[in-house]
């Protein structure tokens, strides 16, 4: 297998520390508001990478951490503290928003078939883990007190800048917003391990440690976690793009200058989703989550298919026209392999040819956009029932589109009256939308929610189907 690594930014073999084992660590949410489908997409991709690591055979082991404390607005350790702006957002404790948007990731992570990972942990939950790391790190020289505060020495590397294209300018004081001034920073680049004393006066959560009440910063969780969970050889980590730095790099410092060995082999990072605003983001107040686009009638497995007709190193756009496409060529697609009948014998041969089409294209730096052009192949190749319906299966494991299973579970036979009333409210509700009576609209949409008909809208018209 092929993958681009971000670390010397070229293709590479994939090749274990351990044999056909594999450690990965995926970068996970914090949790202080809803994932937004753009923070999906890189779960999604992950997701798959994970999923097709063991379709190929490897034995795969995947944690993610879960950020409850200590994650800044800027993720160069300056601005507000997002836990705490969650928790004064809707009036709770920290805990308390932390526990309802860790729920409400797993939520949205089942609803688009990602897999739940192997091992999932608090940054709550380590604190005696990123004391010893910390602690480590001074005896060792590589980290200073200073102001209350523990900071990274980034002058004790012979390279700091390991993902290559930054630019040092930028992280000059006053070039952006979202750096701040810290004059207790020996080096614009060193980065807080532990803080005692902040802006933060309101902190909610904070421990006791060997320099005072306070609390961990980013960075140090994701290095004491995958250590916890993985050892000391990491092979694969993945997060968006917008974590190489400074926040893998980071952890890259303080990781290798804890172990004294290289740390992890491969990195792996999705681009960016954008809207007609740029890139997805939070800060921008309104973004889309995956509750609201089942509220506008799309079932999330098209979001999924939507993200994988793209490279993972591609920037996506997103708008509802191309989600309706994808919608219409799911709809499709389904239909036509609830056609396929399950007849004969499997032709073993003609089964592994099949299926070696694919794993081409996702051994080629997981290209699911060509893996996906397989599939359709699979659907118009010359084998029986039987044989199809098994590669398609195969494929689903690492697609995981529900392409078997999804025809029986939303497609149901309808009688012609039925179908004739659902059509005949179809066409009321397009001439309503055209003479622009939104309330007559809403409300036949409402009366066939009630049918349980799912409707969606695309440029060539109104497709729909009936859900349990």
């Amino acid at each position: 297998m092929i993958l681009y690594n971000s670390l010397g930014q070229t293709k590479q073999e994939f090749i274990p520390h351990n044999g056909n084992k594999v450690s990965m660590y995926t970068c996970g949410p914090t949790v202080y508001h809803y994932a937004h489908i753009g923070n999906l997409r890189t779960y999604i991709m992950e997701d798959v990478l994970e999923k097709y690591l063991r379709f190929a055979g490897y034995d795969v082991k995947r944690v993610m951490n879960i950020t409850d404390v200590g994650h800044l607005s800027s993720d160069a350790d300056t601005g507000e503290d997002k836990m705490i702006a969650g928790a004064k957002r809707e009036h709770k404790t920290v805990l308390e928003i932390a526990k309802f948007y860790t729920d409400a990731f797993f939520s949205d992570c089942k609803k688009l078939n990602i897999k739940f990972p192997d091992v999932v942990e608090p940054a709550t939950n380590c604190i005696d883990e990123f004391i010893h790391m910390i602690s480590v790190l001074l005896e060792k020289g590589y980290a200073y007190p200073a102001g209350g505060n523990v900071y990274f020495d980034t002058s004790k590397l012979d390279a700091y800048y390991v993902f290559g294209n930054i630019n040092e300018e930028d992280l000059a004081v006053g070039v952006r917003d979202s750096v701040e001034e810290d004059v207790n920073k020996r080096n614009k680049t060193d980065f807080v391990l532990w803080f005692t004393k902040s802006k933060f006066d309101s902190q909610e959560l904070k421990w006791e440690s060997p320099w005072g009440l306070g609390y961990p910063g980013w960075h140090i969780e994701c290095s004491c976690i995958s250590y916890k969970h993985n050892g000391e050889y990491l092979d694969i980590h993945c997060g968006g793009v917008d974590n190489a730095f400074p926040h893998h790099t980071n952890e890259i410092a303080q990781s290798e200058s804890f172990l004294g060995h290289k740390w992890c082999n491969y990195w792996f990072h999705v681009l960016h989703l954008l809207d007609a605003r740029g890139k997805m983001s939070k800060s921008k107040g309104d973004f889309l989550t995956v509750s609201l686009l089942v509220k506008k009638g799309y079932n999330p497995l098209v979001y999924r298919m939507f993200c994988l007709q793209s490279h993972y190193r591609k920037p996506l756009t997103f708008t509802y026209e191309s989600l309706d496409n994808t919608a219409t060529a799911y709809d499709k697609l389904l239909k036509r392999i609830a056609a396929i009948p399950n007849e004969g014998a499997i032709e073993q041969d003609k089964a592994v040819t099949l299926i070696a089409s694919f794993r081409n294209a996702l051994d080629n730096d997981l290209n699911t956009s060509l893996g996906l052009t397989s599939l359709y192949d699979v659907i118009k190749a010359d084998v029986n029932g039987a044989t199809k319906r098994y590669v398609i299966g195969e494929m689903d494991k690492v697609l995981s589109l529900g392409l078997l299973q999804a025809p029986a579970e939303t497609n149901h036979a309808t009688d012609d009256a039925l179908t004739a009333e659902i059509e005949d409210l179809i066409a009321q509700r397009t001439a309503a939308r055209t003479a622009r009576d939104w309330a007559t609209a809403d409300a036949i949409r409402d009366k066939l929610k009630e049918m349980h008909v799912v409707l969606l809208d695309t440029k060539n018209g109104v497709s729909w189907s009936i859900e349990k």
